[in-house]
Order: C-alpha cells, then sequence, then structure tokens
C-alpha cells in the first residue's frame, strides 16, 4: 500500500511541476512538444533498451504478455457490444471508444508506474511491444478501412517499423538473446539519457493537462463514461479473474497483471483519432478522465489483493 502512495506521490508531483510550468508559460508554447519528441525519439528508446538488454527475454513473453493480451482484447470486444446495443455511435468513432476502453499507456505512465510502484522497469516492456507491434498496427488498419473505404496494408505495417521505441526495444531484445554485454562507452551515455525520459514524459503529461475541459457539453458524454469505466475499472477486473483463475499466476503476478491493467488510456489513441479524424473529443476525455481514476483504482486494488 505504502509503495503505492509513495510511488504515485512522486509521479503526482512530477505532473504538477509539469501543469504549473504550463500555467507559466515557461519554456514556450512549444515546450510541451519538444519534450514528448526529445522523450519519445531519444530518451525512451535509450531507456527501453537498457532495461530489455539486461532482461531475461524469454521470461517477459510467458503468461503475464496473454493476460495482459486478453484483458485489452476483452474490454475493447465489450465496448463494441455497449456501442451496439445502447451508444450505436458511427463505426469509426467506436473504433476510438474500443480502443480507449483498452490501450494503456504503458509508456507515458506505465514506465513510472513500473519503476516507482512494481520496482522492476521491465514488466511493462511486453504491453508496450503488444500494442505497438500488434494492437497499434490492427487500430490503424480498421481506422484506415473505415474512414477511407481502402485499406493501406504498406502504411500500417511501416508504423511498427518506423517507431523509435520499438527499435530501442527491439535492440535490446537482440543484445539480451545474444548475451553480450556491451561496453560502458556504449551503456553509460545510453543509461544517462534514458534516465531523462521518465521526467520528461511526466513534465510533458502534467503540461498537456493544462487547459483541458473534460466531458464539456456535447462531447459525447455517455460514450466517454462507459468507454472510461471499461478501461479504469473493468479491465483491470478482468485481468484479476484472468491471472488468478485462468492462468494461475502467484500473488505478485496477479498484483502486476492488476496495475499494468489498470493504467489509462494512452495517449496514442489521441494521435490516432487525430491522424484519422475522428472520435478525437472522444479520445482526449477518455484519456484524461482514466488518467485521473488510475491512482485511486490501484489504491484500492492494492486494499483487495493484500
Amino acid at each position: 500500500m505504502s509503495g503505492i502512495l509513495t510511488g504515485f506521490a512522486i509521479i503526482g508531483v512530477v505532473v504538477a511541476v509539469g501543469w504549473l510550468a504550463a500555467r507559466l508559460r515557461l519554456g514556450g508554447p512549444d515546450a510541451r512538444t519538444t519534450l514528448n519528441r526529445i522523450g519519445f525519439f531519444v530518451a525512451s528508446p535509450a531507456l527501453l533498451f537498457t532495461v530489455v538488454a539486461r532482461a531475461d527475454v524469454g521470461a517477459l513473453f510467458q503468461a503475464p504478455l496473454l493476460v495482459q493480451a486478453a484483458a485489452a482484447v476483452g474490454t475493447a470486444a465489450l465496448f463494441v457490444v455497449v456501442n451496439a446495443v445502447w451508444l450505436r455511435r458511427p463505426a469509426a468513432e467506436a473504433t476510438i471508444g474500443a480502443v480507449g476502453a483498452g490501450y494503456v499507456n504503458a509508456n507515458n505512465i506505465g514506465l513510472p508506474v513500473a519503476v516507482y510502484v512494481l520496482d522492476d522497469a521491465s514488466a511493462v516492456v511486453p504491453v508496450i511491444l503488444l500494442q505497438l507491434l500488434v494492437l497499434a498496427p490492427v487500430t490503424l488498419l480498421v481506422l484506415d478501412a473505415l474512414t477511407t473505404g481502402r485499406v493501406s496494408v504498406r502504411f500500417v505495417l511501416a508504423q511498427p517499423v518506423r517507431n523509435p521505441i520499438i527499435l530501442g526495444s527491439l535492440a535490446g531484445a537482440v543484445v539480451s538473446v545474444a548475451g553480450w554485454t556491451p561496453p560502458d562507452v556504449v551503456m553509460a551515455p545510453l543509461e544517462i539519457l534514458g534516465g531523462a525520459a521518465i521526467p520528461m514524459i511526466l513534465l510533458a503529461f502534467g503540461m498537456s493537462l493544462h487547459g483541458s475541459r473534460p466531458l464539456a457539453a456535447g462531447s459525447g458524454r455517455g460514450t466517454v463514461l462507459v468507454a472510461a469505466a471499461l478501461k479504469a475499472v473493468m479491465m483491470p477486473v478482468l485481468a484479476f479473474v484472468l491471472a488468478r483463475y485462468a492462468v494461475g499466476l502467484d500473488d505478485a503476478g496477479v498484483v502486476t497483471a492488476v496495475t499494468l491493467a489498470a493504467l489509462p488510456t494512452a495517449q496514442n489513441v489521441y494521435n490516432y483519432a487525430a491522424r484519422f479524424r475522428t472520435g478525437e473529443v472522444l479520445a482526449r476525455d477518455v484519456i484524461l478522465v482514466t488518467t485521473l481514476a488510475s491512482p485511486a483504482v490501484l489504491v484500492v486494488a492494492t486494499l483487495l489483493l493484500h
């Protein structure tokens, strides 16, 4: 319990500093964009390379990954059912809602949570790769087909290859599998750069919260609340059931599964919505609502699991 509170207190303070920096206009109007780009293209790939290079890659891709995949797909499917029966949003917007209900923020929030709450940065690596290598291409494929009436397979398949976070993770996996220990002249600079990833990510996220107005009139509150409730509550519950009863993970494995499933909706979902100009307000509000709800969900989960 104290680990959860301490971890989120650390994260919350840095996010609050980011919000304050945006309010005071420190760094100018492009500060958030700059931090995000440096974090995405430089610091996060360096961090993931160093983490994966030292990890047992085989141990990362076992039963816990199956739990996360099944929980994500199951929660997204529930949104599709609710939309078909009640919400009746257009197919492209419903896709954004379904992805928002099951696609976790494994990078921006997941990495800090893995470091400060789970005390294991490698715990979130399989989820990052699952989403970027499998879930993201499928999402792009569906949105491409629904919004253009055609499918550009080349566009979809090129996305993971062009993603520096994937490239950094895969490079680390190659080093791990090969059993090679890079010299200090290689690892030390990457560790310094990787150490900047989490602070920059959290500062940028805090900046993004400044000026946000979630659930404004005409924003489709019902759809937002359904997607957010499925993501914040149903996905952790489903992960618990799968981890405990379907897969039979030990207590530590169950805690990790629930913690990762309780992460808020990823900001990638908004990027996909903006790319295809559909469900942008829905994506933005689901991200914000689940981000605010996530700490409370994790505290409740910790109380119930201990």
